[in-house]
């Protein structure tokens, strides 16, 4: 238990240092700084809006009216803005960093490599939206009458919502190093934030069992949101715990795979 609080107090020392660097850099050039917090903005407000628009013609998409989708849309956004925040910088960094052998530095640092590579950027223009954030996702909480302990689980459950997204996202992004191109990697794993983006009744019975089973990204948003609508769909909520430990498992395997086949810009 001793080395198990030393090992985190480490790490969290680590990604203080991640943290402080990531906001020098990032509040140096103000004009960037404010555009990408506008950015943010203006994709929170419009993803609402379209869901608005959409609602003004029709009442219902599938089980849901406009308040559950809006509610659902919010926690989404919530999701996005941790990963916009703690990881997103990083996906952008890593081919560069492959094909310079920049990435020599972070695997040489006494720290576990994915979290040296993946952590290692902070986004701190982004952090600031966390209060538009939470209200959208309160106002439409109490919009669709969550119950007490729905609304004790919902960070709980966001935070598993994230966890299983940027696992699946690190496996996908350990492509990088047999590719050395990423544009085309990271343009994919944002089409999938897309497709996740979107409750998982939308789709046509075959691509939803395979955005469920096989590649479970429609479990980090309806698996959490369906469970607080409905106690009863707790198998969800176990689902997206064993995915996350199965592509926790799958990236130990790829990731040393990958790193076996880098070659360092000093070998």
């Amino acid at each position: 238990m001793k080395n198990l609080k030393q090992t985190i107090f480490y790490y969290l020392k680590v990604y203080e240092k991640f943290v402080s660097t990531s906001i020098s850099v990032g509040v140096s050039f103000r004009t960037s700084f404010t555009l990408l917090l506008l950015m943010d903005l203006f994709f929170y407000f419009s993803t609402l809006l379209s869901v608005n628009f959409i609602y003004d013609h029709i009442q219902m998409i599938g089980p849901w009216d406009k308040n559950h989708l809006l509610f659902f849309i919010s926690f989404m956004l919530g999701i996005d803005h941790l990963h916009m925040t703690l990881v997103s910088e990083s996906f952008w960094e890593l081919s560069h960093s492959i094909r310079t052998g920049d990435l020599d530095f972070a695997l040489i640092k006494p720290a576990n490599s994915v979290f040296s590579v993946f952590f290692r950027y902070f986004r701190p223009s982004t952090i600031i939206n966390i209060f538009v954030v939470w209200t959208f996702i309160i106002y439409y909480g109490i919009q669709v009458k969550l119950e007490p302990l729905s609304w004790v689980l919902l960070p709980f459950l966001m935070f598993l919502g994230f966890f299983l997204f940027v696992v699946i996202e690190f496996n996908i992004a350990a492509s990088m190093f047999w590719l050395k191109e990423g544009l085309g990697i990271n343009f994919l794993r944002m089409q999938l934030q897309q497709l996740a983006r979107w409750p998982n009744f939308i789709y046509a019975s075959i691509a939803r069992k395979f955005l469920t089973v096989c590649l479970p990204i429609l479990l980090v948003g309806s698996g959490p949101i369906h469970f607080l609508y409905d106690y009863g769909k707790w198998p969800l909520i176990l689902s997206m715990v064993a995915a996350s430990i199965v592509f926790l498992f799958i990236l130990k395997f790829v990731w040393r795979s990958a790193l076996r086949h880098y070659n360092s810009a000093s070998s």
